[in-house]
């Protein structure tokens, strides 16, 4: 008995082998930087992290597909570097001994690709499949709408054009009413008055006024 389970297990390793090897059909290789993405808060890649790996493989292929039956013991790694780089394939859980198609492999880590990035703290830059073309990221929506964003914008601009309205008129007013007293104050100073075409000062009516060719003629005639 145990050398018949001893002679099972060993035909399923070999088998286990010839569907997890480089380029193998329906295999696919990861390349995983973890120091380049974390720096000095990088973890080692161990079997526990092995582990996570196939089990998120398991999760996306159940996900793709409700009736998969997937299980972890169906993603088969190998090849496994200290670079982190290693192989995958994932097999028929109904019979164990033939890989999913890759077109299937590849559907259900597209679908899952952020689900498998956030799990290892990476980016699609960071946590490679290489066969895998990289698929963009959901779009971030904005927690305020983009037509509120832009009513508000629109209406500060009209505020700030209503306000510099306002200002600049009032400046305006302060100026023409200065100019205009600097004005008066000047003409009150200098008042002048045209007599017989000539400028004249203004007369001082109740003193009346001399005039000097008048007063020269009188003291030259003026007896003594």
């Amino acid at each position: 008995m145990l050398r018949a389970l001893l002679l099972i297990l060993s035909v399923v390793a070999i088998a286990h082998a010839e569907l997890c090897k480089p380029d193998a059909q329906n295999a696919f290789k990861v390349r995983i930087s973890i120091k380049k993405a974390l720096g000095d808060n990088a973890y080692a890649w161990d079997a526990n992290e092995e582990y996570l790996f196939k089990a998120m493989v398991a999760f996306a292929m159940r996900r793709y597909s409700s009736k998969s039956t997937t299980q972890i013991s169906n993603v088969l790694l190998c090849n496994v570097t200290d670079r982190v780089s290693f192989w995958f394939v994932v097999t028929d859980s109904s019979k164990n001994v033939t890989t999913v198609p890759g077109s299937e492999v590849e559907a259900a880590i597209r679908m899952n690709r952020n689900r498998i990035n956030n799990a290892f703290l990476l980016s699609d830059k960071t946590l490679q499949f290489l066969k895998i073309t990289s698929t963009l990221s959901p779009p971030v929506e904005p927690s305020t709408p983009v037509w509120l964003i832009v009513f508000g914008v629109v209406l500060c601009l009209i505020v700030a054009g209503i306000v510099f309205l306002i200002v600049s008129g009032i400046q305006k007013h302060k100026k023409k009413n200065k100019e205009s007293t600097e004005r008066e104050n000047l003409e009150e100073k200098v008042e002048v008055t045209l007599e017989n075409g000539i400028p004249c000062e203004a007369l001082d009516l109740k003193a009346g006024r001399v005039n000097g060719v008048f007063a020269a003629d009188d003291e030259r005639f003026t007896s003594l």
